[in-house]
Formats: structure tokens, C-alpha cells, sequence
């Protein structure tokens, strides 16, 4: 089986919210199979950073939406919104 390795934009409710902390609750949060391969940060506006992490998981997963949903449900998150797709 291959494996799919998804960019996500993870958006947090505030410029306050503590990026590292977020992160460490992301990567705790994820699907059994799922990894976090690395962080990239954007600058949005007015302060806020948006946190853009590289997700690989299992092509046998049936996609990203089970990581979305996971992402989705973490405190400090406004939203997850997948940016690009790619098999590796």
C-alpha cells in the first residue's frame, strides 16, 4: 500500500493561542496511522500565523477526512481545510 501526504491550513481561533502548544495538541490528536511530517507557519493577518502542517497517512485510509474531522475537534482550532494532495 502507498502512502497520501496531505498540506493542510490549520487556522486557530486567535492570535493569542500558543502555536508550539497547538502543534503538540494536533499531533496528539490525529487518527491511528496518521504522522505529522513537519510544520510550515503563514502569516494571515493582524498577527495571526496559521499553522500548515504536512499530514502523511495510509492510502488505504480513504482519504484525509478522518485527520480533518480529528483536527477539527482540537481546543484553539477554527478550522482545517486541506490545501494540496499528493501520493508518495
Amino acid at each position: 500500500m502507498g502512502k497520501v501526504a496531505a498540506k493542510l491550513k490549520v487556522m486557530p481561533e486567535d492570535p493569542e493561542i500558543d502555536l508550539d502548544a497547538l502543534q503538540d495538541r494536533l499531533e496528539d490528536a490525529l487518527p491511528e496511522g496518521a504522522r505529522i511530517n513537519g510544520f510550515e507557519r503563514d502569516d494571515i493577518a493582524f498577527g495571526l500565523v496559521a499553522l500548515l502542517p504536512t499530514v502523511i497517512v495510509p492510502d488505504d485510509a480513504g482519504g484525509t477526512e478522518a485527520v480533518e474531522e480529528s483536527l477539527n475537534g482540537v481546543e484553539g482550532v477554527e478550522s482545517v481545510a486541506v490545501e494540496n494532495v499528493g501520493r508518495i
